[in-house]
């Protein structure tokens, strides 16, 4: 029997990177407090997202999963065997491996925010498949994209699953997308990603508000993880989680509503809220196929190819580097 490759240690964003002390301060700090989305992914907020995506309203995971049950052999002639495949908010990294025969990486690199939680799912991930060499890389990937020598340069594919660029607002993930064109050689490689698209306003909402509160839960422990990173004081059961789309912004958004007048305490500063006033955490765009478009051409890729579910809810799509 094989022996499973060693894994490396995971590599940290390098010290001059944004201190999420700092970041999370200024948000909340704001005329209209937020605490981005990344902030949901502590240990227990990475386990609440795996139970979202069993929900029977939340569609996404299902219908891109069954994209890639479908169109695999497509998507794998598209692609092409042993690319460096870069995963992009790894999480479980389930998703990944479930292309791992037809696409046969040459290295895998998982990217999460959430460290430990990371670092727990490569080493059982590792055990399963011994033959492919694993670089798990511990980064807050929105901020910035540094990725250490050990990532071979080689048909690098970036893959950006779950439609998490709808989290970025319009201009910031053009952004995003430059920096993943720029991380690729002039002519080599490309980005396998998965958006939501368009579509019935009560199907939507019922994916981010779910009968059983899960997605509440997740949306709460963002104030926990809050307290633990700044030393603040929030107390989730002075909140509730209020999720709604926005047809004139094609987006998804969720917040967190004071249930009373309070005032929250982190050192060095304080914050009156008041009854009904809310804290913005996630932003959710939903996209038209020229949408997808638009933004890869701009980003720098060409070549786009797209696969949908059988209700065309979502889409996959491959794009090259040109």
């Amino acid at each position: 029997m094989a022996q499973p490759a060693l894994i490396p240690p995971h590599w940290e964003t390098p010290a001059a990177a944004p201190t999420p002390s700092d970041e999370l301060i200024a948000g909340l700090s704001a005329g209209q407090a937020r605490i981005s989305p990344k902030y949901f992914y502590d240990a227990l907020g990475s386990k609440l997202f795996e139970a979202i995506c069993d929900l029977p309203e939340y569609y996404p995971t299902r219908t891109e999963a069954e994209i890639f049950g479908a169109h695999q052999e497509a998507i794998a002639a598209a692609v092409g065997t042993g690319c460096t495949l870069i995963d992009l908010g790894a999480g479980n990294c389930a998703k990944a491996a479930s292309l791992f025969g037809a696409l046969q990486p040459r290295q895998y690199v998982p990217v999460d925010i959430s460290a430990e939680f990371l670092h727990q799912s490569v080493q059982g991930l590792q055990r399963r498949f011994p033959a492919i060499p694993m670089q798990p890389l511990a980064m807050d990937f929105s901020a910035t994209l540094v990725l250490p020598q050990q990532v071979d340069e080689q048909r690098r594919l970036f893959f950006y699953p779950g439609s998490s660029l709808g989290n970025f607002d319009p201009q910031q993930a053009l952004a995003f997308l430059r920096r993943l064109r720029a991380a690729l050689p002039a002519d080599d490689g490309g980005l396998l990603i998965g958006l939501d698209l368009v579509k019935q306003t009560h199907v939507l909402e019922a994916a981010y508000d779910d009968a059983l509160g899960v997605t509440a839960a997740f949306n709460l422990n963002a104030l926990n993880h809050v307290n633990r990173l700044i030393d603040a004081d929030f107390n989730a059961r002075d909140w509730r989680h209020v999720a709604f789309y926005n047809a004139r912004s094609q987006r998804i958004e969720m917040h967190l509503e004071a249930r009373r007048d309070l005032i929250v305490r982190w050192p060095g500063a304080r914050r009156t809220f008041r009854q009904g006033e809310r804290i913005h955490t996630e932003y959710s765009h939903k996209f038209s196929e020229q949408d997808i478009l638009g933004l890869l051409e701009q980003a720098g890729f060409g070549g786009c190819r797209m696969w949908f579910d059988a209700r065309r809810w979502f889409a996959v799509c491959h794009a090259r580097a040109r």
